[in-house]
């Protein structure tokens, strides 16, 4: 598999707070990561490092070529959502689009036609006129119109409402992602992104926590509920979680042991985020 970003041993301090410690990642092609971690974990930190906006420790390349050598070039291949302050709140909705176009050599006129022509956005608005809503639906709607081959999410529909959130990852599976895409999505809101994920990075206090798929987190990783007189049973398998009610302890495990009668599931990232970066 192709390895599109490849980062090696990146620190990044901020006078005396250290974002970034010895991070090591490997990001192949036609995947999409979720990049998750509690609020200041060092999720943004590690984005902007990743396009060279920030000065760091260690290596960071993209195909092969790291990133000082890329300069512009890069963002031909890359796109990324910073915050919504970046547009002109002189323009109106349209010449935005139309400024963006003529910036962009990737800007896919076809592609922004359709998006554009399904969404509410008042074409002959201001963008300083607009809600904060609206102006993360303009940006985020731009952005899928660019052919790039990587694409990076910071909390991408934060402010959004629950409909636009949903139609946001629609768009982005279905108008967006190929297997030639790469896609990192950094964001606290687990359950939002879960059933689209690849694979999972958890980032704690600087530090990658865990880089592993969907599917394996899934297959061994096993809830495990007995009734609590069974206790010591479920403790011998030393549990990452544990949780009573009702006369029943449940227990999150790493493996599969076998334990008789007792009811199974399987847990979800939030339950699995949560065991990995308290422990």
């Amino acid at each position: 598999m192709e390895q599109v970003i490849d980062v090696k041993g990146l620190s990044k301090n901020y006078k005396q707070v250290r974002a970034l410690v010895d991070v090591g990642l490997q990001i192949p092609r036609g995947r999409i990561i979720g990049l998750m971690g509690k609020n200041g974990a060092g999720k943004s930190t590690f984005l902007k490092c990743l396009l060279g906006l920030l000065k760091y420790e260690g290596s960071i390349s993209f195909f092969n070529k790291p990133v000082s050598e890329w300069k512009h070039d890069l963002y031909s291949h890359v796109a990324f959502i910073p915050d919504v302050s970046g547009l002109d709140p002189r323009l109106t909705v349209q010449e935005t689009i139309d400024f963006t176009a003529d910036l962009n050599p990737t800007w896919n006129a076809d592609k922004a036609k359709r998006l554009f022509a399904k969404s509410d956005l008042p074409c002959n608005q201001k963008v300083g006129n607009l809600s904060k809503g609206m102006k993360t639906k303009l940006y985020l709607l731009l952005t899928l119109s660019k052919d790039v081959d990587v694409l990076l999410l910071d909390e991408p529909t934060l402010g959004l409402d629950i409909v636009f959130r949903k139609e946001f990852y629609d768009l982005l599976l279905g108008d967006f992602f190929d297997e030639s895409k790469t896609v990192i999505i950094s964001t606290h809101q687990v359950a939002e992104v879960e059933n689209i994920l690849h694979d999972v990075v958890f980032i704690d206090q600087g530090y990658i926590k865990l880089h592993e798929s969907v599917d394996h987190l899934k297959n061994t990783w096993k809830i495990y509920e007995v009734p609590q007189g069974r206790e010591d049973e479920l403790l011998a398998f030393k549990p990452r979680s544990l949780a009573r009610s009702l006369g029943m302890v449940r227990g999150l495990v790493e493996g599969n042991p076998s334990l008789s009668d007792a009811r199974t599931a399987v847990p979800n990232l939030s339950d699995i985020f949560v065991a990995v970066v308290n422990n």
